[in-house]
């Protein structure tokens, strides 16, 4: 049996952002596909979590500490807080391979004692470009200098990044970017791991509009309150905006719209009936990052899904959405999509086209890397 090392950014579980979303059901397909998996988390809220030792034979905990003296390091924050020597005792007892998850645990990816490792950088967004986005979309001033400071140190550390012997990325575009800036190393597009192995969407109506993200980022925050103010509020259709801490500017604003709801912290199992039983689930970003794990989730699950070009960055799943990109455009989809049942015929073409999203092919493809 393949023994691999996974060091995460956090705990992994509950998988209830998109982050962790891609960690958490990465190791159910690694487990299943008989990888023995020595997991290693960076913990500062979540707690430890029994749930992971179904999937793992270890389970290692690290308190990530946010003194505010490490804004002053070189490193960046979200680096420097997570470098472990305990961490980096544990894997030179062995000579497993490594799975670096994120440039957050890559601070010890140069480290001359992994020298003879095989190490796999495992992307999630093109770090200094999210930073960037977030700093634009951050109104608090002090929160808008650490995202733009943070943006600048992390593109200097993404130097790091020529130690890694694979990288694995999760979309067409951060692959094309990755390919540029590191020529000599390896570089393979590998789709974001979520909770499907076939489509489970539903025919028939449902009689809603949902939106859902972490309503604690300011991205997502933006996208609500762009299509409350542009679509959601030009409309009688009922409207549910679901998702993590929505702040009270968000809850003001929904409680101004007879016709929507706020579903806030629904459990993992609410959010995906409503995800199911939605006749539209509707994505809207400012920020063309990474890969959105709401747009698969939605995509698996869900019926109509109506976004932004933003929001299909990368994916090549425009066939698969009804795209708006405009109030008027956004306004005229929804009160077309939910007058349109959703059809079997429907579900066998999105099953087709998510193809490249198999999580059982692709985590056959990592366990192929560690032969």
């Amino acid at each position: 049996m393949k023994t691999l090392h996974i060091i995460s950014f956090d705990v992994p579980y509950p998988a209830n952002y998109g982050g962790v979303i891609d960690v958490f059901y990465k190791l159910k397909q690694l487990h299943k596909a008989g990888i023995d998996i020595i997991l290693h988390c960076f913990e500062y809220g979540r707690g430890q979590q029994p749930e992971l030792t179904k999937y793992c034979r270890e389970v290692h905990y690290y308190k990530r500490t946010t003194a505010f003296r490490y804004q002053f390091s070189s490193l960046p924050f979200i680096v420097k807080t997570r470098i472990s020597q305990e961490l980096v005792s544990r894997l030179l007892k062995d000579e497993y391979p490594v799975l670096f998850e994120g440039l957050h645990t890559c601070g010890i990816l140069d480290d001359k004692r992994l020298a003879g490792r095989l190490k796999i950088y495992r992307e999630s967004n093109i770090e200094h470009e999210y930073y960037h986005h977030l700093a634009e979309a951050e109104r608090n001033p002090l929160r808008r200098l650490y995202f733009r400071t943070e943006a600048r140190k992390l593109k200097r550390f993404e130097a790091i990044l020529s130690h890694a012997n694979k990288m694995l990325v999760v979309s067409q575009e951060d692959t094309t970017y990755l390919k540029k800036q590191f020529p000599k190393n390896d570089v393979e597009y590998l789709p974001s791991f979520h909770p499907y192995e076939t489509v489970v969407s539903e025919t028939g109506k449902g009689d809603f509009i949902l939106y859902h993200g972490n309503l604690s980022i300011a991205e997502n925050v933006l996208g609500a309150e762009y299509l409350i103010e542009h679509a959601f509020g030009k409309t009688d259709y009922t409207v549910k905006i679901a998702g993590l801490n929505p702040d009270e500017k968000l809850k003001q604003l929904i409680a101004r719209h007879k016709n929507i709801e706020l579903i806030a912290n629904p459990s993992e199992e609410i959010l995906q009936r409503m995800i199911r039983e939605a006749q539209v689930n509707c994505l809207y970003t400012h920020q063309a990052t990474g890969l959105k794990l709401k747009l698969l989730n939605a995509l698996f699950a869900g019926r109509h899904c109506l976004v932004n070009d933003k929001m299909l960055h990368g994916t090549g799943l425009e066939a698969a959405c009804e795209i708006a990109n405009t109030p008027e455009q956004f306004v005229s989809a929804l009160q077309s999509l939910m007058k349109e049942a959703f059809t079997q015929e429907t579900i066998d073409r999105r099953g087709e086209l998510l193809k490249n999203f198999d999580v059982i092919r692709n985590a056959q493809r990592i366990k192929e890397l560690l032969a």
